[in-house]
């Protein structure tokens, strides 16, 4: 009788166990969508403001046409339809036009001056600042995420499961490990 009911709380413990792991796990996965879905509206309201940024600055920079059509064309693609990958990959290499697009200003100063451009400016500039804020959020709960997936025992129950390690948002090179200056 005693070793039965010895095996029962040995079986007991151990489902709580695997149940508990299990739940973390999950809980950690949809950190991480959370987070990602909460970059993922910066990035698209900044990819929703380039378009108007981008005429603005037409206007007064007739001869800027290269810096001008690779943003237009980095921005041409259909945002909902892209995979997260996707979505981080155009949202650095709009990172990386939007500099040149602020050199322009510094090189039309009626454009400095116009309303329009001001506060689209200003407006991107809040959102970058979103944006960063959201990479760090969304890397926190990639980190917390990834030590229970690799550390022991949640390493076995992630294992069962098939829960792997996410990817941080990482930076590709060094122009992106810049800061973005928007002057005015």
């Amino acid at each position: 009788m005693i070793p039965g009911i010895i095996v029962f709380v040995v079986v007991v413990l151990l489902v709580v166990f695997v149940v508990s792991g299990y739940n973390k796990l999950v809980r950690g996965k949809i950190t991480i969508d959370e987070a990602f879905a909460t970059m993922d509206v910066y990035l698209k309201k900044r990819f929703d403001l380039i378009p108007n940024l981008v005429e603005t600055v037409k206007g007064y920079a007739k001869h800027e046409e290269g810096t001008l059509a690779e943003m237009v064309q980095l921005r041409s693609q259909n945002y909902n339809s892209m995979t997260e990958e996707e979505k981080l990959a155009s949202g650095a290499a709009i990172s990386q036009m939007v500099p040149k697009i602020m050199a322009l200003a510094e090189a039309y100063p009626d454009l400095k001056a116009n309303q329009n451009f001001l506060d689209l400016s200003k407006q991107l500039s809040q959102i970058e600042d979103d944006i960063a804020n959201a990479r760090k959020y969304y890397n926190g709960a990639v980190k917390q995420y990834n030590y229970s997936v690799q550390m022991f025992p949640n390493s076995l129950i992630a294992g069962i499961f098939h829960f792997e390690t996410k990817k941080m948002y990482e930076v590709e090179n060094d122009a992106e490990r810049q800061n973005v200056q928007v002057k005015f």
